[in-house]
């Protein structure tokens, strides 16, 4: 069973429903005891990262998810997900994340770019990820597969040993990261197609 932790955000059905096309058992949970229990846990989330930390507090779900990494449980950070692992988002003031993985969430800022064409913020589309190391939840997903994105922030990772997979939208930045029993994503598998789809098998086979 994979355990899809509600955080008060949205994606949580498409996320089920990416899971069930694949024919695996996914069910929406939102207490410690579920986290707890779960033999695979996912952290989806479209939203703003402060209300999500303040509900994943109000749940009382900080600490479960925290440990669940740490035991070695196949985790999956999507989007928001990604970003709630980080020690802080800078997201409309200043909050606190997770802090499973070292380092900060930023917005996009293209202000510096040379004049011409304004990129849109959020960042919405396909984009090609690229990545030059093993990443064991990317067997099967060739560097230069295209994935789909919608976020008007990304993370910067302050630890280089963490495996990054990049892409780039005006600059380059970490598309996603893994680490041992935990790969975070800022695109979105669900939405993703077939090179998604691998990636939800990878993580069931985990």
């Amino acid at each position: 069973m994979i355990g899809v932790i509600d955080c008060g955000t949205g994606n949580l059905r498409s996320v089920q429903m990416g899971f069930a096309r694949i024919g695996a058992d996914a069910r929406i949970i939102s207490t410690p005891q579920e986290v707890a229990d779960a033999p695979r846990l996912v952290l989806p989330g479209q939203g703003h990262f402060g209300s999500a930390m303040a509900s994943l507090h109000e749940r009382g779900l900080v600490g479960p998810i925290v440990q669940a990494i740490r035991s070695g449980r196949p985790f999956l950070g999507i989007c928001l997900g990604l970003q709630l692992l980080f020690d802080v988002s800078y997201e409309d003031g200043r909050h606190t994340g997770l802090g499973v993985l070292p380092g900060k969430v930023v917005r996009f800022d293209f202000s510096g770019l040379p004049a011409g064409p304004r990129l849109a913020i959020p960042h919405m589309g396909w984009n090609q990820i690229a990545y030059d190391q093993p990443i064991p939840q990317l067997n099967g997903v060739p560097s230069g597969s295209y994935v789909y994105f919608v976020h008007s922030y990304y993370v910067v990772p302050m630890d280089d040993a963490v495996p990054t997979v990049v892409t780039d939208y005006g600059h380059p930045f970490v598309a996603a990261v893994a680490r041992d029993n935990l790969l975070a994503t800022q695109f979105h598998p669900e939405k993703s197609q077939a090179v998604g789809q691998r990636i939800l098998e990878n993580f069931v086979r985990m």
